[in-house]
């Protein structure tokens, strides 16, 4: 197996979105700061209910794809079309804005912690203007696996094979069936646990850990610290002293142009011109 070793870190920077929700940014910070056809990944946990009760009020997007993956607490997706998903700990939302859609997200709960992830995926140009459409999936429906000494993996979206053990998780359950073909795992280490994921090659990659460090290759990795990874067929991750948990998210790169305007993502300016009024005039998830 070719291990992949680090290209760059990235550190998250905290910032704000929705209507006052606190979180770490590390891709999406910037418009430099992208990882084809990774557009965007947030951070979200805290137990302060002023950090997250305002949520996402109703919002437009247009050519990509949101996964929002809950590991504590509780908030409800509504949106044009008529959808409605409770999103629970454990749970992911998996929505394809496509053409366009008007979406809500808003906390279910006033008090205790709330911590997940939001992962921005850009779609080719063939499927920006697709009908929009939403899944929500319980965590009753993530697959995940016990190893030895303590680990333990859950594959959300995309197919691994670890140490025996084949997991396909409920997104792109059939290789290849997205442009991106994405992988995203949830993987928990104990203190100076080792384990290696396999990535396919030529797939753009990156850790990051969420709770305690990680090493690849040699480099530590620090909490919030998104780990862009060069290219292989697999990655080999050992915790740290207070063992780790983290996310191994990989995806085919589009190499395509990306012009962004804020929730909307297109190919040219005069795309977005038209994202933009089609939402003015009301037709954007017509």
């Amino acid at each position: 197996m070719n291990a992949r070793i680090i290209d760059k870190i990235i550190l998250s920077v905290k910032t704000s979105d929705g209507a006052g929700v606190r979180l770490r940014r590390s891709f999406g910070s910037h418009a430099a700061l992208r990882l084809d056809p990774f557009l965007l990944f947030d951070e979200f946990g805290t137990e302060n209910p002023e950090d997250y009760i305002a949520g996402f009020p109703p919002h437009p997007h247009r050519g990509f794809e949101t996964v929002t993956y809950m590991i504590d607490g509780h908030m409800r997706h509504e949106d044009h079309l008529g959808n409605v998903g409770e999103l629970k700990s454990g749970g992911v939302q998996w929505m394809t804005a496509g053409r366009g859609i008007i979406h809500s997200e808003m906390p279910q709960q006033d008090r205790g912690r709330m911590r997940g992830f939001q992962l921005w995926i850009n779609l080719p140009a063939r499927d920006k203007m697709q009908p929009a459409h939403y899944r929500d999936i319980p965590a009753g429906e993530i697959p995940s696996v016990e190893l030895a000494g303590g680990r333990s993996v859950k594959v959300i979206a995309g197919r691994i094979a670890v140490e025996g053990r084949e997991l396909t998780g409920p997104i792109n359950a059939v290789a290849g069936s997205m442009a991106t073909d994405p992988l995203y795992v949830d993987v928990q280490l104990p203190a100076g646990a080792a384990i290696a994921l396999p990535v396919p090659a030529g797939h753009h990659a990156f850790v990051y850990p969420f709770e305690g460090e990680v090493v690849i290759a040699g480099e530590r990795i620090r909490q919030h610290s998104a780990a862009v990874l060069a290219d292989g067929d697999s990655v080999h991750v050992t915790a740290g002293a207070a063992g780790a948990r983290f996310v191994l998210i990989a995806g085919r790169p589009l190499n395509e142009p990306v012009v962004q305007y804020g929730p909307f993502v297109m190919n040219t300016p005069e795309e977005i011109e038209q994202a933009v009024a089609d939402f003015r005039a009301g037709r954007l998830a017509a």
